[in-house]
């Protein structure tokens, strides 16, 4: 498949499908002057010398992924790095997210708890059909239950969820990722309602046996607002068409359906048992969009446990203590 770049005002974006290129000149996002590139040019054109571009553009976008729009809600972001996102919701909207994470909320919103995801699929059909969706969250290690929030009041009303630990709040519109969007199976926190919550299986059998949080990850489906939480620094890295990045596995957040995804040894015994970074590291190759995370979860905790005193319940040598760790050598 051929993908093109597009120049806008300076910047290169990309990479998309033609067919997002002809979608864009169709909505008169892009002109016949808009510099754009693919591979077998050696240059930069404007739209209107590229011969591919110049097909005919089809009557109406291509419907959404369960005939149903998700709800257009609107939002912001507080704080730095315990941060919560407050949601804006005009009568009859509504917002999914995960059970516990909700923060407060305005009068006149209700609140329900569904099996599984709240999405359209999964409520419009029988009980077994609301069964299957909750059981892939409980696959992929989340609760069997979500909750949708809806003001059912007149005007506007403000439901906020928090993020479970110190990290960032990262806000994406699935209609931008061609409706796709894969992630590790805690980060999903919250999304308009009509947002899918799925599993995306890694068909490569070293991802399947060694990836951890790899092997079974959230898919997020829909065309709406979605809402993923990662722990300390976000990073975004934009990979080109064969452009390769090597990544701890913890440190994965989100990738665009279009990345490939492996997990490769790290290399020499040694380097494996004494450099403290695991066994494994995730291989990812453009093209397509990838977010990092600079502290997992999981590191954290494992920190905290350390830090953490064993025998706490028969132990008088706190943390204060001007013994410290010496103090242990007069246990009993």
């Amino acid at each position: 498949m051929r993908y093109w770049y597009v120049a806008v005002a300076g910047q290169q974006q990309g990479p998309f499908e033609q067919q997002q290129i002809l979608q864009g000149l169709a909505s008169g996002q892009y002109n016949q002057s808009t510099m754009v590139w693919t591979e077998g040019y050696q240059n930069w054109v404007p739209v209107s010398q590229a011969r591919e571009l110049q097909q005919p553009v089809a009557s109406q976008p291509p419907p959404a992924v369960y005939g149903q729009t998700a709800h257009e809600i609107d939002f912001e972001i507080h704080g730095t790095e315990m941060q919560f996102v407050e949601i804006e919701l005009d009568p009859q909207e509504s917002a999914v997210a995960e059970a516990g994470a909700m923060m407060y909320m305005t009068d006149g919103i209700t609140m329900e708890t569904v099996f599984g995801d709240g999405s359209h699929q999964s409520q419009q059909g029988g009980f077994l059909d609301k069964m299957l969706g909750a059981g892939k969250r409980l696959i992929t290690g989340e609760s069997l239950f979500t909750t949708v929030f809806t003001q059912n009041g007149t005007g506007k009303g403000r439901v906020a969820f928090a993020a479970p630990y110190p990290g960032k709040i990262i806000p994406l519109d699935l209609a931008a990722y061609q409706g796709h969007l894969v992630c590790q199976k805690d980060a999903f926190l919250c999304a308009a309602k009509g947002v899918a919550i799925g599993i995306a299986f890694q068909k490569k059998i070293g991802v399947a046996l060694f990836g951890g949080e790899g092997f079974i990850m959230q898919k997020l489906e829909g065309d709406g607002l979605t809402f993923i939480h990662a722990g300390g620094t976000i990073v975004e890295k934009d990979l080109q068409p064969g452009e390769t990045l090597r990544v701890d596995t913890g440190c994965l957040v989100a990738l665009t359906h279009t990345v490939q995804y492996d997990i490769q040894f790290v290399g020499g015994i040694k380097s494996a048992i004494f450099g403290g970074e695991g066994f494994f590291f995730a291989t990812l190759r453009g093209p397509g969009h990838v977010w990092l995370q600079s502290l997992p979860f999981s590191r954290l905790a494992g920190r905290i446990h350390e830090a953490t005193p064993q025998n706490v319940g028969s132990s008088g040598i706190g943390e204060g203590s001007v013994l410290g760790g010496l103090g242990n050598l007069f246990q009993r």
